[in-house]
């Protein structure tokens, strides 16, 4: 990532390989200051991995930054791009214990959360589980993984794009209705035949950059454009996920907002973010108290130079 809005690059000064149980090792790294304030970079997809313009957004004099691929994904192992990989043992709650595991293997009592987009679903709730582990919170794209959001995006954005959605849903003729439509991606991704699941990962990618290519910032492929593994790892898990309702219950996010209360938040929002629109964020800081919402005009999902400059600000403020 080339932005002057945010911190040099960092290299890690520790890695490892977590065992989680069922089979599953998580990468983490830790990059600067040793002794700064832990804070850990919770990442989107889900199954994105993470990526080192990550540690940018902190001050490496300041912060003890922890990254982490969540399972399946980025260097984690099993790799979800093998059809071998136990997809069942990859839920929410796996990561959330994940979380704390590692928070334990490092020692770590407390931290600031950073995070977005299916991140946001994430950190919002392991605060809200644990509440005295958490110090600080900047989001950067919110949602809960609700599956009106769900619905949405893979169906409701339709209106806007009818021909890209209509090649979308081509591609999984036996589905009837949005919900059917994610699960039989999901059925598609299980496929023993490579040829399947790379159809099916392609046909994911196209409508998910269609629905961002109104934004006026970021790359135009932002998920075709990722190498063959990363993709089909990242559609694998995405569409597992989302085919389960993240296995939360329908608006528990929003619902259990107060549980946050106390710990201060900043969430930013793209007002161009068509994939996820910005009322999930609204209603998000009207039930938290303690949370700041800051929307940035000129944004949408994949962000602006301006809003990444505020949301390093936000982190900073918490140093």
């Amino acid at each position: 990532m080339d932005d002057d809005a945010l911190y040099p690059p960092v290299e890690p000064y520790e890695e490892g390989m977590l065992d989680v149980g069922d089979g599953n090792l998580v990468h983490w790294e830790v990059s600067g200051n040793p002794r700064g304030r832990p804070a850990l970079v919770v990442h989107g997809g889900p199954g994105s991995g993470c990526t080192p313009g990550m540690r940018r957004y902190f001050d490496p004099a300041a912060y003890r930054i922890v990254l982490f691929d969540q399972r399946g994904c980025g260097h984690s192992t099993p790799h979800a791009s093998d059809p071998a990989a136990d997809m069942s043992v990859n839920t929410t709650h796996h990561l959330l214990a994940d979380m704390e595991k590692l928070r334990t293997a490092l020692g770590i009592d407390s931290w600031v959360l950073y995070g977005g987009s299916w991140g946001s679903t994430l950190l919002l709730a392991y605060a809200q589980r644990h509440p005295e582990r958490v110090t600080g919170i900047v989001v950067n794209g919110v949602t809960t993984t609700r599956r009106s959001e769900t619905d949405w995006l893979y169906h409701g954005a339709g209106r806007f794009f009818p021909e890209q959605w209509d090649r979308f849903r081509a591609a999984v003729p036996e589905a009837e209705g949005p919900g059917a439509l994610v699960a039989a991606y999901a059925r598609r991704m299980e496929s023993p035949d490579r040829a399947v699941r790379e159809h099916a990962a392609a046909e994911w990618c196209r409508w998910e950059d269609a629905v961002l290519s109104l934004e006026p910032h970021g790359a135009p492929d932002l998920y075709a454009g990722r190498p063959d593994a990363a993709r089909l790892a990242f559609v694998r898990i995405t569409a597992h996920y989302f085919a389960h309702g993240a296995w939360l219950p329908e608006g528990e996010l929003l619902a259990n907002a107060g549980r946050l209360n106390g710990i201060p938040g900043v969430l930013f929002h793209g007002r161009l973010d068509l994939s996820s629109p910005l009322d999930t964020a609204w209603e998000l800081a009207r039930g938290w108290d303690g949370a700041e919402l800051v929307v940035v005009d000129d944004a949408g999902h994949k962000g602006s130079s301006a809003l990444r400059g505020r949301v390093r600000a936000a982190i900073d403020g918490f140093r």
